[in-house]
């Protein structure tokens, strides 16, 4: 068992166990206000407290506050009686609300600015309650304001929370340097999370004792594998995080509809997902899965079949000499290479030769932030709000100011998520193709026996390290 470093003894029926979560890629950031990547967002769930989070339908609820909507530009938000307090003891007051959410505005570099652009004053009423007031009418004000609440003194003095986080969530920070520690505030239970990219060692580390948890990211067969150990418990549930290919609308061949559409044909997606993924795992159409609330019941959302002969097709219809040459980065997770292996051989068939270029995960998402691509593949993580739509294909999105990393424009689709048509929105998006539609990837969580209180959710969420414990 790795060691719990500086873990006091003074609870030991709690702590003299540290937890430890073995997980393929560390957190990038864990200042709320900068983190996108999936690792850091959901470590960041659990340091800080957020406003508002989501139920099963997603929508949205209250969470540290509740709020009233005065009007259509004003909403007022009352902190919750007996709130925890920040893990330096300072109490959490409406003044750090106002503070976080100030900040947005100074940070020119934070992808979360221009979602909170449409603020235009946030006034500090008493100690429990703020009030927002905003430029222009918005309906679903409320569903945005999902950061990790900062401690306004902190935030003043510049501190660095990226990598070293003060929060008032469930866990607090300990220490962060070959392993990233937290403590549970409610028992001092200690949890520590270690990088372990390759997933055949993830798997061993568990077997032996070394790990206790694994969620995610491991090849079916691995998982099949675990399934077979007594002493392992397997726990799966369906996925919501959306894959996908990206793509550069400042390459000329990808601009032309007609190639994206022999793209999505050359992917045979029920193979890969019988082949080479977990159960639970289905075909995708959109970043929002079939049960969210904005996706009317009976709607037709099928993916484009794979048609190899159609895609050869399409591409000579679109003025391409073939083969067509694209270039392809991803992670270097081992599942993620072995999918880009597969859709390089299925797209061979249709006439298009896909170089693949497996980039360390720092240096594939920065390429994929700057623009540096022609095709990527990613997964949407945790989102709740049909707002994405337009933070990811919004002409006036593109990075910084937003997730449309793949610079699309379109002023049809503008015109409608301006109106929030989301049916007619999503429609426009399955025509144009602005991404390619990939599978929402079931989930799973494979922990120790004495392990308990700790399932795999839709979005692959952490949440449930705030109640994981560990029998003796």
């Amino acid at each position: 068992m790795l060691g719990t470093g500086s873990c006091t003894q003074q609870n030991p029926s709690a702590s003299s166990h540290e937890i430890v979560f073995a997980i393929g890629q560390m957190p990038l950031n864990l200042d709320p206000r900068y983190a996108t990547d999936a690792a850091s967002e959901r470590v960041n769930r659990l340091v800080y407290q957020s406003l508002v989070d989501f139920d099963a339908q997603s929508k949205p609820v209250a969470s540290l506050a509740t709020w009233v909507e005065f009007n259509p530009t004003a909403f007022r938000f009352t902190l919750n009686k007996n709130h925890a307090s920040f893990h330096n003891q300072m109490p959490l007051t409406a003044n750090d609300v106002k503070a976080t959410y100030d900040s947005l505005a100074t940070l020119k570099d934070s992808p979360n600015t221009a979602e909170f652009a449409n603020i235009k004053n946030i006034t500090v009423i008493d100690n429990d309650t703020v009030e927002f007031q905003l430029n222009q009418a918005d309906k679903h004000f409320p569903a945005k304001l999902i950061l990790g609440i900062l401690p306004a003194k902190l935030i003043a003095e510049n501190y660095d929370f990226s990598h070293v986080p003060v929060g008032s969530g469930p866990l607090k920070f300990v220490t962060w340097q070959n392993k990233l520690t937290l403590q549970r505030v409610g028992d001092d239970q200690r949890i520590s999370l270690i990088e372990v990219k390759d997933p055949t060692v993830r798997v061993l580390k568990l077997l032996h004792g070394e790990v206790d948890l694994l969620q995610g990211e491991l090849p079916p067969e691995l998982v099949k594998y675990l399934q077979t150990k007594p002493d392992v418990i397997v726990k799966t549930s369906i996925g919501a995080n959306f894959s996908y290919l990206g793509l550069n609308f400042e390459d000329p061949v990808l601009q032309k509809l007609k190639v994206r559409q022999a793209i999505s044909h050359a992917i045979d997606r029920k193979q890969i997902i019988a082949k080479a993924m977990i159960q639970h795992s289905r075909e995708a159409d959109m970043i929002l899965p079939p049960e969210h609330y904005t996706n009317q019941p009976n709607t037709d959302l099928t993916p484009n079949d794979y048609n190899p002969a159609l895609a050869k097709q399409l591409l000579q219809e679109a003025g391409v000499k073939l083969p067509l040459k694209l270039v392809y980065k991803t992670s270097t997770d081992a599942q993620r290479v072995r999918f880009a292996t597969i859709l390089q051989a299925q797209m061979a068939k249709a006439g298009i030769d896909l170089e693949i270029r497996s980039l360390d995960w720092g240096t594939f998402f920065e390429d994929v932030k700057q623009g540096n691509f022609q095709l990527y593949g990613l997964t949407w993580v945790g989102i709740k709000t049909p707002e994405i739509y337009l933070k990811a294909f919004g002409s006036q999105s593109t990075p910084p100011n937003g997730f449309n990393r793949g610079r699309y424009a379109d002023a049809e689709l503008d015109k409608l998520l301006a109106e929030e048509n989301w049916q007619a929105a999503t429609a426009r998006i399955r025509q144009q193709l602005p991404y390619i539609p990939l599978w929402y990837e079931g989930q799973f969580a494979a922990m120790r026996k004495g392990i308990t209180n700790y399932n795999a959710k839709p979005d692959g969420n952490w949440d449930d390290l705030g109640t994981i414990s560990y029998a003796h």
